[in-house]
């Protein structure tokens, strides 16, 4: 991994869904039962875990990185028909699920989100957020009441990360090279290896410990308000 200077550091880049915010019942096992019974299907909320498992092992992404919203409608198909749908209703039900991950009101914040944002905004440090979403990041951050200095989306931006350009033109909103932002995001091939292709140093959010303590790595937001207390806007 690329070295971690907290002190060379100007800016701190977040991704946003399973870092900063994770779906609300209506995206989980309990949405897709709901959304079947309207579409006339019954779906197995049991099954869900395994059906989304499934699902990602199966996922196509475009061979370029262009974002493809078609992506997300195969892939929940997927997983409805993993819980047990079958026939046309199967479309339906993923597209009402699709257009559920559009909503802001169905996310939720993680409890350590707001804090560490407002302690990395008050440590002087530029903020941006860079997520593989089709939702407008404009509308989440004032819903949210967050403050950052600039957001990007796969969907307006055109490539998906890992593709370096989408961190390129993040970087430049900011008016930052890649050594002077850090990168913090849940996945390791999409926010951690994407990041460091381009030079930026990165840490892994593994809040459930699930790649057994690759460095650098944090189980929380708040472990990252420690890391960055050597860093400042004023070692620019």
């Amino acid at each position: 991994m690329t070295e971690f200077r907290a002190p060379t550091l100007r800016a701190v880049l977040f991704d946003v869904d399973f870092t900063l915010c994770q779906p609300g019942p209506q995206l989980g096992p309990l949405g897709y039962h709901e959304a079947g019974l309207v579409h006339g299907i019954s779906l197995d909320p049991a099954r869900y875990e395994a059906a989304r498992e499934a699902a990602i092992e199966d996922i196509r992404l475009h061979p370029e990185l262009d974002h493809d919203q078609e992506v997300w409608q195969r892939f929940t198909e997927d997983i409805v028909r993993g819980m047990g749908g079958r026939g046309s209703a199967v479309a339906n039900v993923a597209e009402s699920i699709v257009l559920g991950w559009e909503v802001h009101e169905n996310f939720e914040l993680y409890d350590d989100a707001l804090r560490t944002l407002r302690a990395v905004r008050g440590a002087g440090f530029l903020l941006a957020l860079i997520s593989n979403t089709s939702r407008d990041l404009d509308e989440f951050v004032t819903h949210h009441r967050i403050d950052v200095d600039a957001v990007i989306t796969s969907r307006l931006h055109g490539k998906m990360k890992p593709h370096p350009a989408i961190f390129r033109s993040t970087l430049t909103l900011l008016d930052v090279e890649p050594h002077q932002a850090l990168m913090v995001g849940d996945s390791p091939a999409d926010d951690i290896a994407g990041a460091e292709a381009l030079g930026m140093p990165a840490v892994l959010l593994d809040r459930l410990g699930t790649y057994n303590g690759a460095a650098p790595s944090v189980r929380s937001l708040d472990e990252l308000t420690t890391l960055l207390a050597g860093g400042s806007a004023a070692s620019q």
